[in-house]
């Protein structure tokens, strides 16, 4: 029997402060991902250049990053259930921002894989996870779709908001002189959002006997969790969908190139993949009104599966490599909407950021080491077999989503 303790029906959840958290979760991911993970990859080149080492090795740092903050995810959820967000993601943010300002000044591979791990330690308490254990904490199921829904709707544009101007402040400024910007706007915009406007919700208070009850009852309800077999279902399913996205979204350029396509019309049609994850959670949001999540996650990773199986037969021309890329790009970004509407209806919120945090790891570890798989496969195999391997993934993915099933995530527990 899994356990479906949530947070009280309190009226009162949510509210004009808790929307003004969400507004600022909102912007502060949009930074934090434009700053510390997307502008990367605009760096790159010049960073490589400037520290004579090869694309590869710099490359390696990101992977170091994503890595690191894997393995932080699950003491990260511990430290959310505990103590709420306002003091981990105020941290967070200080600390990245110095690290920012670190990365301006690395002259080494050595240094820049040490600041790299850093910001994957502190990415792990600012991003995605942490704010959305903030979200599911402070409203009630039926606000919290939408909630969730706004915030990476804002945060799905970061690529399309930091990548031309990470280009801009490279051309005009170099890239150390980028990075010092990107640490300013991360510093005056991210540490006092996350140091004024986070607090516990309303009905989480020391004198609130919920709350006792929620402190003893949360091993409990992560342990009940990993006891059940849906959760290592849906977590072999995300786990195969994120491999299958990332290896996808650093090999799609190349592999268009390969076809024949102009690299500026390739770069373009990559970047409808951030503009399209945002269409596919709207897509979500509005038809699990009508259907089960699971059911609706299902099909986008079908769908996906469809498009990447298509692409050698169609993406040969402009229109079919548009149309591929967008049967894909409608389920870039679904996951990350769909797991907490998932895991807090069949699990509640007494643990949801522990066991989020338990989900995140692997996952998160698939989408760092996927890429590097894909780039052996295409060396030894060809992209035919790279194609085939990431539809094989969205297959299973969409396979396990449909095992999953949406039984448990609308039954709540009396408060």
């Amino acid at each position: 029997m899994t356990n479906t303790t949530t947070a009280p029906a309190d009226p009162t959840v949510g509210g004009r402060h808790g929307w003004r958290i969400v507004a600022a979760l909102a912007l502060t991911s949009t930074i934090g991902y434009g700053t510390l993970y997307y502008a990367f990859a605009v760096l790159l080149g010049p960073m490589a250049a400037s520290l004579e080492a090869s694309t590869t090795a710099v490359t390696g740092g990101l992977t170091a990053s994503v890595l690191t903050g894997a393995l932080m995810a699950i003491p990260v959820g511990r430290w959310l259930d505990r103590h709420g967000g306002r003091t981990l993601m105020t941290t967070g943010s200080i600390t990245a921002t110095a690290l920012l300002i670190a990365w301006s000044q690395i002259h080494t591979i050595g240094q820049l894989y040490a600041v790299m791990i850093g910001i994957g330690i502190t990415g792990a308490m600012v991003l995605y996870e942490p704010a959305f254990a903030v979200i599911v904490s402070w409203f009630t199921p039926d606000r919290r779709p939408t909630a969730l829904l706004a915030v990476t709707v804002v945060a799905g544009f970061a690529s399309t908001i930091f990548m031309p101007l990470t280009g801009y402040l490279v051309a005009h400024l170099d890239w150390r002189g980028a990075l010092l910007t990107l640490a300013a706007v991360h510093g005056v915009v991210t540490v006092p959002l996350h140091a004024l406007t986070i607090r516990k919700p309303p009905h989480v208070t020391a004198s609130n006997p919920t709350l006792r009850t929620a402190h003893t009852s949360r091993p409990t309800a992560a342990r009940a969790a990993m006891r059940d077999p849906r959760f290592w279902i849906l977590a072999a399913a995300l786990t195969a969908h994120g491999a299958a996205a990332s290896t996808i979204g650093v090999h799609l350029v190349s592999y268009l190139t390969s076809r024949g396509h102009p690299a500026t019309f390739a770069a373009t049609a990559a970047g409808l993949l951030g503009v399209l994850s945002v269409t596919g959670r709207l897509v979500l949001t509005g038809a699990r009104r009508r259907l089960p999540v699971t059911t609706i996650v299902a099909g986008v990773f079908a769908i996906q599966a469809v498009a990447v199986l298509a692409m050698p037969l169609a993406a040969g021309t402009r229109v079919g490599a548009i149309v591929t890329v967008t049967g894909f790009g409608l389920g870039f970004g679904i996951a990350s909407l769909a797991t907490p509407a998932l895991l807090a209806g069949r699990y509640g919120t007494t643990a949801y950021a522990t066991i989020a945090g338990r989900l995140a790891a692997p996952v998160t570890t698939a989408k760092a080491t996927a890429p590097l798989a894909g780039a052996a496969v295409i060396n030894h195999g060809g992209n035919q077999i790279l194609l085939a391997a990431v539809a094989t993934g969205c297959l299973l993915a969409a396979i396990g989503m449909l095992a999953v099933g949406e039984g448990g995530t609308r039954r709540r527990a009396p408060a």
